[in-house]
C-alpha cells in the first residue's frame, strides 16, 4: 500500500489562509514523503474548465520530476436529484473529471452517491451544515427508491465514460442516501461494470470494532480500488503518534484493523490523507496553514509506521 495526499487538505476552506496551488501541494507532498496526490475536482485545484492541455501537461511533468504519482481526481457529485437537468449537469462534470484524470495520467476518479456540498462564509471558510440541510429538504420530493434509481442510472452512464477513457471509478461509502457499506456494494453490483469499484473508507464505517471492520473489508474484497484516511493526530511524550478525537462521543478510526484486513485481501492501492473539517484548537479557535501542515506530517508518519509494522508499505524506499 502507498500513502497519498488528497488536495482538499490545502483547498483553503478549512483553515485561515489561502488555498495552495497544485504545484505547492505537490511540493508539500514531496517534502513530507507522500507517494502520490489525489486532486480535488473543483476550484482552485481540479476544475477541468480551468486546466487546458498545457496546464495538464505541466502538472504531469512536475509530479514526474518530484517523484509524486498522480492517483486521480476526486469528484464531488450528487446523482440523486429528481430534476433531470441537475443530474445531466453532474454527469457532464464527471465526464470532464474522467478526461482530466486520463490526461494527467491518473487511474481513479472517486465518486459519491450524493454529495450535498459545502457553503462558504464571508471569509471563505467552509461549513457542512447548510448544504446538508438543503439536500435533506430537496430529498423530501422523491422517495429513496427513486433516488437510488437516479444514482444507479447515472453511475451506469459514468461507468461507460470511464471504460472508454481507461479510468476506474471508485464509489465511496459516504452518506447521505448510502446508509452503510453494503449499500455501496449493492450499487456496484447493480451497475455491473468493471469500471466501477469501491472506495471503502474506515473513518466513515458505521462501527469501528475489529469484527465489523474486517467484515466490511472482506465483503468488499477485490472491488476495493482506493481509500482515504483522516482525522487529527498528536505526538505523545514518548514520541509516539496517536489519533486525537475531534468529536466527543465519536470513536477514532480503527486503522490497525483496517490495514491488517486490507493486507489480507491483497489490496495494494493508495490511502489518501484528507483534512476536511474546520482546523480548530482546543479553545475552538480557527487555526492557520501551519496547523494543517503539522497534521499532514503527523498523519503521514502515523500511517507509514503502521504500514511498515504490518509489512504492508510497498514504497521501494521507506523515508525516515
Amino acid at each position: 500500500m502507498k500513502i497519498g495526499l488528497y488536495s482538499i487538505t490545502y483547498l483553503g476552506i478549512w483553515y485561515r489562509g489561502r488555498a495552495l496551488t497544485i504545484p505547492e501541494v505537490v511540493d508539500r507532498a514531496a517534502a513530507i514523503g507522500f507517494d502520490g496526490i489525489e486532486i480535488d475536482g473543483k476550484r482552485p485545484h481540479g476544475n477541468g474548465m480551468d486546466l487546458d492541455d498545457r496546464a495538464r501537461r505541466e502538472i504531469r511533468d512536475l509530479c514526474a520530476a518530484k517523484g509524486i504519482e498522480i492517483i486521480g481526481v476526486a469528484s464531488n457529485n450528487d446523482f440523486s436529484s429528481p430534476v433531470p437537468e441537475h443530474r445531466e449537469c453532474q454527469l457532464l462534470m464527471v465526464r470532464e473529471q474522467i478526461r482530466l484524470c486520463r490526461d494527467l495520467g491518473g487511474k481513479v476518479v472517486r465518486l459519491f452517491f450524493a454529495w450535498p456540498g459545502v457553503t462558504l462564509d464571508a471569509n471563505g471558510l467552509a461549513s457542512y451544515e447548510i448544504a446538508r440541510t438543503i439536500w435533506a429538504e430537496n430529498s423530501r420530493y422523491s422517495t429513496r427508491r427513486e433516488q437510488w434509481g437516479h444514482v444507479r442510472d447515472c453511475l451506469k452512464e459514468a461507468a461507460r465514460m470511464a471504460e472508454d477513457a481507461g479510468i476506474t471509478l471508485a464509489l465511496q461509502n459516504h452518506t447521505p442516501l448510502l446508509r452503510h457499506y453494503r449499500d455501496m456494494l449493492d450499487m456496484i453490483d447493480q451497475v455491473g461494470s468493471p469500471a466501477l469499484r469501491a472506495c471503502l473508507d474506515v473513518p466513515i464505517l458505521e462501527r469501528q470494532d475489529d469484527e465489523y471492520v474486517w467484515q466490511a473489508v472482506r465483503e468488499t474484497g477485490t472491488r476495493q480500488v482506493h481509500s482515504h484516511f483522516g482525522g487529527e493526530f498528536e505526538r505523545d511524550v514518548g514520541g509516539v503518534i496517536r489519533q486525537r478525537p475531534i468529536e466527543f462521543g465519536r470513536p477514532v478510526a480503527n486503522y490497525p484493523a483496517f490495514i491488517r484486513a486490507l493486507k489480507s485481501i491483497g489490496y495494494d492501492g493508495y490511502l489518501s490523507y484528507e483534512f476536511c473539517h474546520p482546523a480548530l484548537d482546543e479553545r475552538g479557535e480557527m487555526q492557520g496553514l501551519a496547523y494543517v501542515d503539522e497534521q499532514a506530517q503527523l498523519a503521514f508518519e502515523y500511517l507509514r509506521d503502521l504500514l511498515v509494522d504490518e509489512g504492508a508499505y510497498t514504497r521501494s524506499a521507506v523515508p525516515t
